[in-house]
């Protein structure tokens, strides 16, 4: 789904009334509807609801809400934050259909009256939307104020009033808190980007056909329904041959479970078969992980490393191999590192490469490229910096700049890991991942997401970048399924294998609904 500018959504609205004959009257309908039907499933028990409201299209969009509570039998009060006669154009027709007595408030004396006999389940925000431009001033700050001091929920008319739809991080000022936010068409920046909100943010379309959602951003949001076909159910006559054959290269002494992990999620995103190749001495606990996963020993460095002497047998096992995935638990040993580069640079197949695997390249990332070969690495913040040369922070303050211009200049797919995950394709445009949660920050989470984008590679050769999309979307959902089950202080990486065929069902699920939520 793409993300777009405020201005870019603005012109979407006018495009599809101009050009493709939507009234702007039935845009503020569905608007309107989709939060009212919004609250009516999610905050059934709210009877009294209380919306305020701007004079603005946003203000509009919660006349056309209020209107449909009230018609489903719900205590509705409305409140104006201006005349009523100030009212224009599309907010002035809706506004003329309301049902109910709104009360216009023109002063903070009066707002100070109201808000001492204030009743109500649930607030609505209908004050400003993704078209306003931060500082919020005067009444409007006020009643955000009022609502931000309530005890009861709020929802959101297409955006937290006092938020700049545009920004890209943290956002300082006054702005309404949410319990959830139902915004419309298409997100902006700052509802993937900021968070907003402690609950969910709900995308509804409102009637703008596909053609009219453009952008210049190069920015998506991954969204379920844009990966329905990766987690659709299999044909009847299907063979472990129909999905692919993942090769991982990794593990040394004291890092075999990371190898073994990403050996397991390869199968558990579907792939038809798993190989490990590893240190011949951890063998054995790579073996005894899982009895499907299928292993290779090779010769080692003294110090339990994989030997640059394996070059050639392990060169013989990415043959017929659909991926190989590199790098969990391998180790920085001199020797690996130099494995790791020459496997790189002589092999022709797909590649994930992850861990020690990147380390490798720390100061030789000229030699880290994809050269026409379908290359994804998947770098933490840490990882990144190395490759970049720079520091933790400075990756943190642009990363979508940092992870586009890698995946420019070396002809790579970079994931970058972290909050809101970041997928860059070579030509600069870039997709946002919203699943996943802090409990996933743990050792060994980044090895199960290397055989679960494996896994799905292997699967899907011929879309293999939405594969990946797919993987890290996967990764994701696995650690919202063991949040509920286990927390955030008590998840482990291997949880994440355990939550995997759930998040396949979750996600299926999620593809079939009519609205995009994270």
């Amino acid at each position: 789904m793409k993300i777009v500018s405020a201005e870019e959504m603005r012109a979407i609205d006018r495009a599809t009334s101009e050009r493709f004959g939507v009234p702007s009257l039935t845009l503020m309908e569905n608007a309107g509807g989709a939060v009212s039907d919004y609250v009516l499933s999610h905050y059934s028990t709210a009877a009294r609801i209380l919306i305020f409201c701007g004079k603005g299209n946003n203000g509009g969009d919660g006349f056309v809400a209020a209107r449909r509570w009230h018609e489903r039998g719900k205590n509705v009060q409305v409140i104006v934050l201006a005349d009523p006669k100030e009212l224009r154009g599309d907010a002035a027709v809706m506004f003329a259909k309301l049902p109910v007595a709104a009360t216009g408030v023109r002063s903070s004396e009066e707002l100070q009256q109201l808000g001492q006999s204030l009743q109500a389940d649930l607030y609505v925000d209908a004050i400003l939307g993704t078209g306003f431009k931060p500082p919020v001033t005067g009444l409007y700050a006020e009643a955000i104020a009022l609502m931000n001091g309530g005890k009861v929920p709020v929802v959101a008319v297409d955006i937290p009033s006092g938020a700049d739809a545009d920004a890209m991080g943290a956002q300082a000022g006054t702005i309404a808190r949410a319990d959830a936010v139902v915004t419309f068409t298409a997100p902006r920046p700052a509802h993937v980007f900021s968070q907003l909100t402690s609950g969910p943010t709900v995308v509804a379309p409102i009637g703008s056909p596909p053609e009219a959602i453009t952008s210049a951003l190069q920015l998506n949001v991954t969204t379920a329904p844009d990966l329905a076909a990766f987690v659709a159910l299999r044909p009847a006559d299907s063979n472990k041959g129909n999905y692919g054959h993942v090769l991982v290269v990794g593990g040394s002494l004291g890092k075999a479970g990371a190898a073994a992990m990403a050996g397991l999620a390869t199968l558990r995103a579907g792939a038809g078969l798993s190989t490990v190749a590893t240190a011949k001495s951890i063998l054995g606990t790579v073996a005894s992980f899982h009895p499907e996963v299928m292993t290779e020993p090779l010769p080692e460095t003294d110090g339990g490393a994989i030997s640059i002497s394996a070059r050639d047998r392990i060169e013989d096992l990415a043959e017929g191999k659909s991926v190989i995935a590199i790098g969990p638990g391998i180790s920085r040993d001199p020797q690996t590192a130099e494995l790791v580069r020459t496997l790189l640079a002589e092999l022709q197949s797909a590649f994930v490469v992850d861990a020690d695997g990147l380390n490798a390249f720390d100061g030789r990332a000229s030699e880290l490229n994809g050269n026409d070969r379908f290359v994804v690495i998947t770098p933490h913040p840490g990882e990144m910096a190395r490759l970049v040369g720079s520091s933790v922070a400075d990756v943190q303050k642009d990363r979508l700049g940092v992870a586009r211009r890698f995946a420019r200049e070396h002809d790579v797919i970079v994931v970058l890991k972290g909050y809101r995950s970041l997928v860059a394709k070579p030509d600069g445009e870039a997709w946002v991942n919203t699943t996943g949660n802090p409990g996933m920050a743990t050792g060994g989470t980044g090895d199960v997401l290397t055989g679960i984008v494996a896994g799905m590679m292997a699967q899907h050769p011929k879309d293999a970048f939405k594969a990946v999309l797919a993987a890290v979307h996967l990764h994701g959902f696995a650690g919202d399924v063991m949040k509920a089950i286990v927390g955030e202080h008590a998840m482990v990486a291997t949880d994440l294998l355990q939550g995997l065929p759930v998040a396949f069902r979750v996600m299926r699920q999620a593809a079939q609904e009519k609205l995009v939520r994270w």
